[in-house]
């Protein structure tokens, strides 16, 4: 992880100051870039948005998904932690903290806009960080590229069907021409276009090309993130600094969310005897989320100043920090781990072969 990447979190910080500050002396510019738009589509984030994502995209090698067989169990739990448990405990979580045990202290017309940014925040599996927390957990690498890949490949389909059957259940309206559009513009086209480029790279330069590329594409990319984060938060300032407290409480179902499906990964690849190398990244891949595709789709859908950005933007403000946490207690428990019986039992089998 490079000192960029390790101190995410006070970058993020620094960013809320400079936007909030912004937003405050020059109010004109900010309503300039708001009103931007073609098709509900604001172009400047739009360009920022892919400038974040491609470089992130270009990492993953879809041909991994061929290695699904020999990590089964681990795929099969990640699978179902990011796509049958994940989506739906944050909603359930957003309507129990945001709609309900917070609602006196959140603004009552962005109530339902919370929920609907930490559902979006929910429904799509982290694609680019998760690879420096299985480096950081001794992860096995070819699992988690085929878990990248698989689950990139899945998104493509499954999250405008998930978001719009939240948003639903959550009685909040879902634009699905503006949901799909967003489909396309921060999924499907940002896919293509980083696995030409991938391709193009490794055809003329191979892996030392690629390596060489994706360094230099990496600034790139937290350089366009935190960009866009001092746009949201000079649109979102008035209503923080009148009320604080509002990320804090943002930030309870986002932990909770990460803890509980963390730990339910780990315990599902303990039970099934999956080795830690896998578990441990299964777990991170299972608790993290595309904050990127997150922030994108909040925006197109609700806006800039809409509670959905800032609930997204929550979710990057403590995405290191907690992952991090999360890393050390998969590693620290990994003795515990290997004394479950069904991992002691393969483990021996293994040995005999």
């Amino acid at each position: 992880m490079s000192l960029f990447e390790r101190y995410l979190t006070v970058w993020v910080a620094l960013c809320i100051v400079a936007g909030i500050a912004l937003g405050h002396w020059m109010p004109g510019l900010f309503h300039a870039i708001g009103a931007a738009e073609v098709a509900h589509v604001n172009l400047p984030v739009a360009v920022l948005i892919w400038l974040m994502i491609i470089p992130m995209l270009v990492k993953v090698d879809f041909g991994a998904i061929g290695k699904v067989r020999e990590h089964w169990r681990g795929i099969g739990v990640t699978l179902f932690i990011n796509w049958a448990v994940k989506p739906f405990s944050m909603a359930l979580l957003g309507w129990l903290f945001v709609g309900h045990l917070f609602k006196p202290w959140l603004p009552a017309d962005q109530i339902d806009s919370y929920i609907a940014g930490l559902i979006l925040l929910a429904a799509a599996p982290c694609t680019a960080m998760v690879f420096v927390w299985s480096n950081l957990s001794d992860g096995e690498p070819d699992f988690t590229l085929t878990q990248v890949a698989l689950n990139d490949t899945i998104m493509v389909f499954a999250f405008a069907p998930i978001v719009g059957l939240l948003l639903g259940l959550s009685a909040i309206r879902v634009p699905w021409e503006t949901l799909l559009l967003s489909v396309g513009l921060y999924i499907v086209v940002p896919v293509i276009l980083a696995q030409v480029i991938r391709r193009r790279v490794m055809a003329s330069a191979g892996v030392a090309g690629l390596s060489s590329l994706l360094s230099r594409l990496q600034p790139i990319s937290l350089v366009a993130l935190l960009t866009t984060l001092v746009l949201l938060f000079g649109f979102q300032g008035k209503q923080i600094i009148s009320q604080p407290l509002i990320i804090a409480l943002l930030a309870v179902p986002i932990l909770i969310q990460v803890y509980f499906n963390s730990g339910l990964a780990y315990l599902l690849n303990r039970a099934t005897g999956e080795a830690h190398c896998v578990a441990a990244p299964s777990a991170l891949i299972g608790a993290s989320n595309f904050f990127e595709l997150a922030v994108a789709a909040a925006i197109s859908l609700f806006g800039f100043s809409s509670g959905a950005a800032l609930a997204t933007v929550v979710g990057v403000l403590i995405e290191v920090p907690v992952m991090l946490s999360v890393v050390k207690i998969v590693n620290a428990s990994k003795p515990w781990y290997e004394e479950g019986t069904a991992v002691a039992s393969r483990d021996a089998k293994a040995s005999k072969i």
